[in-house]
């Protein structure tokens, strides 16, 4: 695949990205796709290699040797035509994925791997460009009646899948607008929302029906005040009205940090923050949380820890530091003898919010919230060691860190249990919806009719996880209602 002796001519090339200083001035994306010629070039290093281990790396298996070769050949449309053959929407994964595929590439063992995500990137926006990316309708209804509960990546991947089958599928999103923690916890410089607009209208096209501002009724409240939602619906009126039911509510509920001062103004979760500062950026009203001025501290180092530190730089806080509880990883990973090629190495990952300024530190514990009127000031924290699988506190390692604002981006633990009450679906032992992925019952619960996918199922996990679990799920579904399927796996 690509030239035979690219890999060795051709050094990996990396989209360019506005600089910084201009960059945390707006809300808008700053990563530009690559062009024709070192999108070619690009992929041009893709080895004839044997057993392309992208292809497991990619979770929905994406036939990554086959469109970097027709990249490299500037055969474009065929390019898209391999790549949506098992990718719903390139346009998302192209842009937030953290590319677990380029960490399988063969050419990975001693060199940088293909740039895959940026080939995958180049591929998408040239189709809408040039206005290749049409509605797929079916050619014959089926008269089934599918609800998809949840529209993040998960709920939308299978919606489409089932809809492209013949069946009549209405998603309901508890939101005012579609698209889950795509719409809401990413930011826009990472994601903007037309993309998640664009596709919406073309699964419209396809037959699929949105309704949002509805949640499922549960016990704890009342009709019409349902999580911010303007209506309900019951399982009940879900189990008579459809045929099949599909719960992908993702995992939202985060992890908390219980310790003292807590209940301190100014601590919140990530996306007590990072919602309503999507909804402000989409003229949704202003987020009642402000960072100007104020030292920001984020306690979590992974993505969501990252959205928070590009959002404050955004803001303009007079500081920003992330403190994450487990060491530092190294710089670069070993590709020696210790390499775990092809799987996800463990190595000091830099976003380009990082880039855009504040403080990081590792094996750091907060150990309280202390203030004043009702108002967090500092962070309390100790330094920490791992010995023997366990977390210790290092004696005399104590330290207080000035904090007017502090956002737990701990990562989360499991899907809205009272959803999950309302249908009576049971859990398993991380209190995620209980269903297998393999097998003829696959994404089926334990209630008649019933389905999972995403998060939900799986716990917190990634966008590409999340369509590829929507994929499967609508083929499960697809299966049941009748009798086989010829939607893919």
């Amino acid at each position: 695949m690509g030239k035979v002796t690219g890999f060795l001519e051709q050094a990996r090339l990396y989209p360019l990205y506005e600089a910084p200083e201009n960059r945390i001035k707006h809300y808008k994306e700053f990563v530009h796709a690559l062009s024709d010629a070192d999108a070619s070039k690009q992929g041009a290093r893709c080895m004839d290699c044997g057993t392309p281990f992208c292809h497991n790396g990619c979770p929905i298996n994406n036939i990554i040797p086959d469109f970097n070769d027709l990249v490299y050949n500037q055969d474009w449309a065929e390019a898209l035509a391999t790549l949506s053959l098992t990718n719903n929407f390139p346009e998302f994964t192209g842009r937030i994925c953290p590319a677990p595929c380029e960490a399988a590439c063969t050419l990975n063992i001693n060199n940088d791997p293909v740039g895959i995500k940026s080939i995958e990137h180049a591929i998408i926006d040239k189709a809408w460009a040039h206005h290749w990316i049409k509605p797929q309708k079916a050619k014959k209804k089926t008269g089934r009646h599918v609800a998809v509960i949840g529209s993040g990546p998960a709920g939308l991947a299978c919606a489409q899948q089932l809809a492209r089958a013949g069946h009549a599928v209405t998603v309901y999103e508890k939101n005012s607008r579609i698209g889950g923690l795509l719409r809401y916890g990413i930011p826009d410089f990472k994601l903007e929302k037309w993309l998640i607009d664009r596709r919406m209208g073309q699964m419209q096209d396809e037959g699929v029906t949105f309704k949002t501002g509805v949640a499922v009724a549960c016990g704890d409240f009342p009709v019409g005040v349902a999580n911010g939602a303007s209506t309900v619906v019951t399982v009940d009126e879900l189990k008579q009205k459809y045929h099949a039911v599909v719960l992908a509510i993702g995992s939202e509920t985060p992890r908390d940090l219980p310790v003292p001062g807590r209940q301190l103004n100014g601590v919140y979760y990530a996306l007590e923050w990072l919602i309503p500062q999507n909804q402000t950026v989409a003229g949704d009203g202003d987020n009642p949380i402000n960072a100007k001025g104020k030292h920001v501290v984020v306690i979590g180092g992974g993505d969501t820890g990252s959205d928070c530190v590009g959002t404050a730089n955004r803001h303009g806080a007079a500081s920003v530091t992330q403190f994450e509880v487990m060491p530092r990883p190294p710089e670069f990973e070993n590709k020696g003898t210790d390499s775990v090629w092809p799987y996800w190495p463990m190595k000091m990952r830099t976003s380009t919010s990082h880039e855009e300024g504040g403080e990081r530190d590792w094996s750091v514990s907060t150990q309280a919230f202390v203030g004043k009127n009702g108002q967090v000031e500092k962070l309390q924290c100790v330094r920490v060691e791992f010995k023997g699988g366990k977390m210790q506190e290092i004696a005399g390692s104590e330290f207080d860190v000035k904090a007017d604002l502090v956002l737990l981006a701990m990562g989360f633990v499991h899907p809205a249990q009272n959803v999950l009450d309302a249908f009576g679906v049971e859990r398993d032992a991380r209190h995620n919806a209980s269903a297998t992925h393999v097998g003829e019952h696959a994404y089926r619960t334990n209630i008649d009719k019933v389905f999972v996918a995403g998060d939900v199922r799986r716990g917190q996990s990634l966008v590409v996880w999340a369509i590829k679990e929507g994929r499967q799920a609508a083929h499960y579904v697809d299966a049941a209602l009748m009798g086989e399927s010829n939607l893919p796996l």
